[in-house]
């Protein structure tokens, strides 16, 4: 079966533009199934399912025409996670793509993800406008591009910042050595005592062992006793879930052989995290 446009009068009885192609129903198909795959794919998906043809181009287009708006949630937001993830842009003819970075912020709980490439004020801006608990837990690792969008999220005696648990502990095995004095590391930052833990690599000359110990000073205020706040079930110690949702974008934008235009990559990441969020319904 073709594209055919409905009339005007067949228009004005479903209450969509005239002459369009795509009934509304069949436009959130589309949209659902292209926040998946290829728009190739989506339109031979389309016709299977449907009969209709709706061309790769088409497809493509209609992905762009749309207002993805992030979501507001009722709910106080009390936690949230901030990450970052790259995506692959086109560039001239002759030269190696670029692999471009966007962030993310995963708001805890409700599961609700946003995404800005380029322009951190996006998510900053999506953050600051939802209903804020009195206390804030942002979690996140230790990149500084992070904390500079979580230093920007509600005022700084709203937040509880915390430097994500498995990232510290992945930066303490770096430093090698001892195995003994690494699980009496692990065991004291569990505690949340970072002097004494600092004091373990003192006298080590190693690069590594020197790099740890600036790291954990510069994070200072971030490191929390971790085994309180897990047992007493306080706040999340781990940025896990702006991580999986970082997956679940990429699961999208990294599909085999996808490269992006770059004026198209907001668009197409928030298209995908209106999947993410369950705002593709009629």
């Amino acid at each position: 079966m073709g594209e055919l446009p409905i009339t005007s009068k067949q228009a004005q009885q479903l209450e969509v533009p005239a002459r369009n192609q795509l009934s509304p129903y069949l436009e959130i198909c589309c949209l659902r199934v292209s926040a998946n795959v290829t728009y190739e794919d989506a339109a031979a998906d389309i016709e299977y399912f449907t009969g209709v043809q709706v061309s790769r181009s088409s497809q493509q287009r209609l992905v762009h025409r749309q207002n993805f708006e992030l979501p507001t949630q009722e709910d106080l937001v009390e936690e949230l996670s901030v990450d970052g993830g790259n995506i692959r842009v086109r560039t001239t003819e002759g030269e190696i793509c670029a692999w471009l970075g966007y962030k993310a912020i995963s708001l805890h709980h409700n599961g609700m993800v946003g995404t800005s490439f380029q322009d951190n004020q996006v998510v900053i801006d999506w953050v600051n406008h939802q209903p804020l608990a009195s206390t804030v837990t942002c979690v996140g690792d230790g990149h500084d591009g992070i904390w500079k969008i979580v230093d920007q999220l509600a005022p700084d005696v709203q937040r509880r910042e915390v430097l994500d648990w498995f990232h510290l502990i992945e930066n303490l095995h770096k430093v090698g050595g001892s195995l003994k004095r690494l699980k009496q590391a692990q065991s004291l930052l569990w505690k949340g005592q970072l002097d004494a833990t600092i004091a373990l690599f003192t006298n080590c000359k190693g690069k590594q062992a020197q790099n740890f110990c600036h790291y954990l000073d510069k994070h200072r205020d971030r490191i929390i006793n971790y085994e309180y706040h897990q047992a007493e079930e306080i706040c999340s110690i781990g940025s896990g879930s702006v991580e999986s949702a970082v997956k679940q974008v990429d699961r999208r934008t990294k599909i085999s052989g996808a490269q992006w235009k770059r004026e198209n990559v907001p668009q197409v990441l928030a298209h995908r995290c209106a999947y993410l969020n369950g705002l593709l319904s009629v």
